[in-house]
C-alpha cells in the first residue's frame, strides 16, 4: 500500500528537484536504472567499472542516494557501486512502507539483486540501511561478502529522542536547530560545495517530508553470532537515536571478528568515513 511520503505535492517537486541537481553533478560516470520489484519501482543509481566487485549502497531514512555522493569518486575506483534509493523514502523509489518486521524487506532486496543481476554483493549501510543490510544478511548470508555498517539501526537500543525534542519544537527555529545538532554534531563553520548541496537537500527533505516513527527490530544474540562475513561497524558515542555503546558491546560479544572503530566524539551523522570504508571493502571482497 502506498503511504503519503511528503506533505504535499509542492514539496515533494521541490525536494526531487534538489535530488536531481545533486544526480546532475555526481563525480564518476552513472547509469540510472529503475528495476520492477515485489514492493513496486526501484531507482539504482549505478556507476564504477562494470565487472569489478558489486557493492550496494543503503542511505539512512529521511534520505535517499545523494548521501553517498562524497563516497562515490574513491569507491568506484575500485568497485562497481549499486546506490539504491530504499522503498518509502524520499527518493526515486515507490512510496511504499511494509513493516520492518517479517522478510518484505529481504523479499524485495532478492528481486534488487536479482534485476541487477547479482549472486552476491558487499553492502554498505547507514543507520536504517544499516539495519537493513544486517536484516538482509541474516536471511540471506550467502549473498553477502561483507558488511560495513556506519550508525547503524538493529543492534543497539534506538532512543526515544521525541523526548527530548518535543519541548525544543516550542522554541521555533533555536529548537530546530539545537534538534539537528543533537543529531548532526555542531554545524561546520564552512561546507566544501558538494557538501552543501547535500545538506540544502537534506534541509528540505526535513521539511517537506513525513518521517518513519517505527521501532526498528533489533537482530538476537544468536542472529548476530551467525553473522559470519567480514563486519565494520563505525558508530559515534554521542549518537542521539541508536544506543551506541550497546551496539558496540553486543558486536564485540557476539560477532568477535567485527572490526569496530567508535568515535567518542562522534553523533549520529559521521561523516568522512569514505577511506576507512574504502580499505575494509578491499580487504574484504576478492578482486
Amino acid at each position: 500500500m502506498t503511504v503519503a511520503i511528503y506533505r504535499s505535492k509542492s514539496a515533494a517537486a521541490a525536494a526531487a528537484a534538489l535530488y536531481r541537481d545533486v544526480l546532475d553533478r555526481w563525480p564518476v560516470p552513472k547509469e540510472e536504472l529503475y528495476l520492477p520489484t515485489c514492493q513496486g519501482r526501484t531507482f539504482v543509481l549505478a556507476c564504477g567499472p562494470k565487472g569489478a566487485p558489486p557493492v550496494l549502497l543503503l542511505h539512512g531514512a529521511q534520505a535517499n542516494s545523494a548521501a553517498w555522493l562524497p563516497d562515490t569518486a574513491l569507491w568506484a575506483s575500485r568497485f562497481r557501486l549499486y546506490a539504491v534509493d530504499m522503498i518509502g523514502e524520499p527518493g526515486f523509489s515507490a512510496p511504499v512502507r511494509p513493516a520492518l518486521a517479517g522478510d518484505a524487506h529481504a523479499s524485495w532486496l532478492d528481486d534488487v539483486f536479482e534485476g541487477l543481476g547479482l549472486r552476491t554483493a558487499g553492502i554498505v549501510g547507514t543507520s536504517l540501511g544499516g539495519w537493513l543490510a544486517l536484516d538482509y544478511a541474516k536471511r540471506r548470508p550467502m549473498a553477502v561478502q561483507a558488511l560495513a555498517l556506519i550508525c547503524p539501526a538493529g543492534i543497539g537500543r534506538q532512543k526515544n529522542l521525541l523526548l527530548k525534542a518535543a519541548p525544543l519544537l516550542l522554541l521555533g527555529s533555536w529548537g530546530k536547530r539545537r534538534i539537528r545538532e543533537m543529531v548532526f554534531g555542531p554545524p561546520p563553520k564552512a561546507l566544501p560545495a558538494e557538501l552543501q548541496l547535500i545538506a540544502n537537500l537534506m534541509e528540505s527533505i526535513g521539511r517537506a517530508a513525513k518521517p518513519r516513527i517505527v521501532n526498528i527490530p533489533r537482530l538476537t544474540d544468536e542472529e548476530l553470532r551467525r553473522l559470519a562475513m567480514p563486519i565494520l561497524a563505525v558508530v559515534g558515542r554521542q549518537d542521539a537515536l541508536i544506543n551506541s555503546v550497546q551496539t558496540r558491546e553486543r558486536l564485540e560479544q557476539n560477532a568477535p571478528h567485527a572490526k569496530i572503530c567508535f568515535i567518542e566524539d562522534g553523533y549520529h551523522f559521521l561523516p568522512s568515513q569514505s577511506e576507512r570504508v574504502f580499505a575494509f571493502l578491499q580487504q574484504s571482497i576478492p578482486p
